[in-house]
């Protein structure tokens, strides 16, 4: 989980896709390049809220507080995301996030 914020700040976004379930990898890296987000998108912090793990131990619910910029607008934006993961074949991986930067995404 804090491992899919620092790779998103450090616009590792590459690396960030492994982390995302299988189906969903090709659609999220396709919108950084077509969105630009090497260039354009800054997430400029993030704070990690609360965790929560379902009592059979294979789902975290994650709340965070991120930053972020997405050029032209020079306004810093901040959301509080819900991410979803699911532990499949022995990781941790994300399956759904609401609202920030790649909210619509990852529904």
């Amino acid at each position: 989980m804090e491992q899919f914020h620092q790779l998103i700040r450090w616009k590792d976004y590459r690396a960030a896709a492994r982390i995302i379930v299988p189906e969903k990898r090709s659609d999220f890296s396709k919108a950084r390049v077509e969105l630009k987000d090497d260039r354009d998108l800054s997430i400029t912090d993030y704070e990690i809220e609360d965790v929560k793990l379902s009592e059979d131990g294979m789902r975290a619910t994650v709340q965070s507080r991120i930053q972020w910029m997405r050029l032209p607008s020079a306004t810093e934006q901040t959301a509080l995301v819900t991410s979803e993961f699911v532990f499949r074949d022995g990781v941790w991986l994300l399956e759904r996030q609401l609202e920030g930067p790649f909210e619509g995404e990852l529904p």
